[in-house]
């Protein structure tokens, strides 16, 4: 027997996260560290700071020692404003202590979610171009993701259609995250009766990813909970990062049925135990007395949103116009450009960072995406460097198809 044999770290790491596909954001950032003089377009984050309001009471947390566990399901407090919030914005009814859990951001309630739920083999609904996390957790889960892919002839609204072509025996649960992060869609009415009739015709249920809720252009945040039976059957994820600017303080929610959500309190308890109390402090503050911030802020967005879609068409770029979120999602396919050749030419000869629609699935290829959630000082120097870039490949394809 060999007294010192070899150690082999790959042999004990599971097969399925072995399989996993890095990020294609992340690897496509990792470029971009590397990159002098970048402009970004491509973080999925606000530029602006947190309003002061939101840091001091935080602040304020400190200096009066609460620096303690909350309960696992996140301060009484928070959660009754989370509750108050949710009836008066989008007309839900929770109870506080049996419906709301407070999370190290949406991320973790998605997380939780979909371990609760899944049994190996059971089959998840996903709408693509998506959020890059939800396949990948839904494999760690043991789940099969399904795509169902949307197009920009139908402004990236998923077709009932093509998801109930898409629905087995194994189905059990459908995600939607409208607004949609990475086309900026958001669900029209019609499309989401209709989904909602598929829902309760196949007894389903829905994870509901409304963390961009709040950024909507077309009028006030809807949630697909509220539609006619479907509060009970969907499983409300949300958080504090977009809409409140605050990324950096992992604080989110989940609402759902009483049975699901002790469930998912379970598992939060034994590995989580609870969100930081200060950032829930801040949170708190939020509710109480940030939205007028959020609406500042939308209306920034809004600017830079029609500032974005007017100059990409000007260029030659078809550009679908996001009805929430701060993302465009523009097709390059004038440019004969696939997506991840768009970016990375961009980045070395622009120097501007989009990312490549194909990081959020197949049905990304022939897109970027772009976030203007930057200065508009940046927004324009990064626009006109887009301009330059596309302007060169149009001329090229032009001659290509020319002979």
């Amino acid at each position: 027997m060999n007294p010192n044999p070899t150690f082999e770290a790959h042999k004990f790491i599971s097969p399925v996260v072995k399989n996993l596909q890095p990020s294609g954001i992340r690897r496509f950032f990792d470029l971009v560290a590397n990159t002098k003089g970048v402009i970004s377009l491509g973080v999925g984050e606000p530029d602006f700071v947190t309003p002061w309001h939101i840091r001091e009471a935080c602040v304020q947390a400190l200096e009066k020692g609460y620096t303690m566990y909350t309960s696992n399901l996140g301060m009484p407090e928070l959660r009754r404003a989370i509750a108050k919030y949710l009836e008066e914005r989008f007309g839900l009814s929770y109870h506080p202590d049996k419906q709301i859990l407070v999370t190290i951001g949406a991320s973790e309630a998605v997380d939780l979610a979909l371990r609760t739920v899944l049994n190996p083999g059971d089959e998840v609904l996903i709408p693509e171009p998506c959020y890059v996390s939800y396949k990948p957790i839904t494999l760690l889960c043991g789940g099969v993701p399904v795509e169902v892919p949307t197009t920009r002839a139908r402004d990236f609204q998923p077709s009932p259609l093509e998801i109930e072509k898409r629905i087995s025996s194994k189905t059990k649960l459908l995600i939607l995250c409208y607004p949609n992060n990475p086309t900026g869609a958001v669900l029209a009415r019609e499309t989401m009766a209709a989904i909602a009739r598929l829902v309760e015709k196949h007894n389903l249920l829905v994870l509901a990813d409304e963390i961009y809720a709040e950024l909507r252009y077309d009028g006030p945040p809807i949630s697909f909970a509220a539609l006619p039976g479907m509060q009970e059957r969907t499983i409300l994820v949300s958080g504090f990062s977009k809409a409140f600017a605050m990324t950096g303080w992992r604080i989110g929610y989940v609402a759902a049925h009483p049975e699901l959500l002790a469930a998912m309190v379970k598992i939060h308890q034994y590995t989580i135990l609870c969100a930081p109390i200060m950032s829930q402090m801040a949170a708190l503050e939020a509710l109480q007395q940030g939205l007028k911030d959020v609406a500042y802020m939308v209306e920034q967005y809004d600017q830079r949103r029609r500032l974005v879609v007017s100059r990409l068409r000007e260029m030659g770029l078809d550009c679908f116009e996001p009805g929430g979120a701060f993302y465009v999602f523009p097709s390059i396919a004038a440019t004969g450009l696939s997506s991840e050749e768009f970016a990375a030419r961009l980045l070395k000869e622009e120097r501007v960072a989009v990312v490549p629609g194909n990081a959020f699935g197949p049905s990304g290829e022939g897109f970027i995406r772009c976030s203007y959630a930057t200065s508009l000082q940046e927004l324009m120097e990064a626009l006109n460097r887009i301009e330059r870039f596309v302007a060169r490949q149009l001329r090229v394809a032009k001659a290509v198809a020319h002979g």
